[in-house]
């Protein structure tokens, strides 16, 4: 059986998800060139801060942006069975969310199957539950379906022994600086600091502290604010609605960055 601690020889991690677990927003430096960009985001982030831990760290991400919560268990969660590493990251159900009509209570009965699929294999898993919402005004009416699935993935931890990565208690990201512009994916300094609270939660010592509150923001005034709004409605919610009428994903055609658990330097 598999399992997972800090200090052991070798760690091998596999992260499941969609774009958020992908680490849109938040490209490499050296990512010019590549068809689909070359992002990082936290789950690189936390892998690399594992290196500090273990002699080896073998890391390997299935996350594809777009993807639905029965997508992920039908293309994701098997290669992960199949690699039996000693520690998942599971964030799923997002994209479902927020589509009109999403049943939390459905998605979180399939989303205990697949942690007890991973659980069966020896591995530790953690689940992530979704971001408190409140902040965001075009989000806002999605709050109590967030928090109706977050109760259930409370749930599922307690009942298989999973660790908890809890979104919603992390007022530092209800700031604009840790999003990008889409509103939808954290900043490169929101993921970063995702990646020291995952390590809080698996108790790997690092510097940095994820709760450091932000400097002084020179508010945006109403007119700037409001351009901003046009300006997202334009690039990003229009797109989005017209791929949701169409039947496509921003991740129709793409397979994951790292679909094989490879040795981190």
């Amino acid at each position: 059986m598999s399992g997972f601690q800090i200090g052991q020889d070798i760690i091998s991690y596999v992260a499941l998800g969609d774009s958020f677990t992908e680490g849109l927003s938040d490209p490499y430096p050296d990512s010019a060139g590549f068809p689909q960009g070359r992002y990082r985001g936290w789950a690189d982030r936390f892998a690399q801060h594992l290196v500090d831990h273990a002699e080896e760290v073998r890391y390997a991400n299935l996350a594809v942006r777009g993807k639905l919560l029965r997508q992920i268990l039908t293309e994701q969660l098997p290669r992960a069975v199949e690699l039996r590493p000693d520690l998942v990251t599971v964030c799923a159900g997002g994209n479902d969310l927020i589509r009109p009509g999403a049943d939390p209570d459905a998605l979180a009965e399939e989303f205990e199957a697949g942690v007890r699929r991973l659980r069966a294999t020896g591995s530790e898993v953690i689940v992530f539950t979704g971001f408190d919402t409140g902040f965001q005004p075009v989000m806002r009416h999605l709050r109590g379906r967030i928090a109706t699935y977050n109760m259930h993935l409370r749930g599922i931890a307690d009942r298989h022994g999973c660790h908890v990565v809890d979104l919603w208690s992390m007022r530092v990201l209800q700031d604009r600086r840790a999003w990008n512009w889409d509103r939808l994916h954290l900043s490169p300094e929101g993921h970063a600091r995702l990646a020291l609270k995952v390590c809080e939660v698996v108790g790997a010592p690092v510097e940095g502290d994820w709760s450091e509150p932000w400097p002084e923001d020179r508010r945006v005034d109403w007119r700037a604010a409001r351009q901003e709004d046009l300006l997202w409605a334009r690039e990003f919610l229009m797109p989005w609605i017209h791929r949701r009428l169409t039947g496509r994903s921003s991740g129709d055609g793409l397979g994951p960055k790292r679909p094989n658990l490879e040795r981190l330097g």
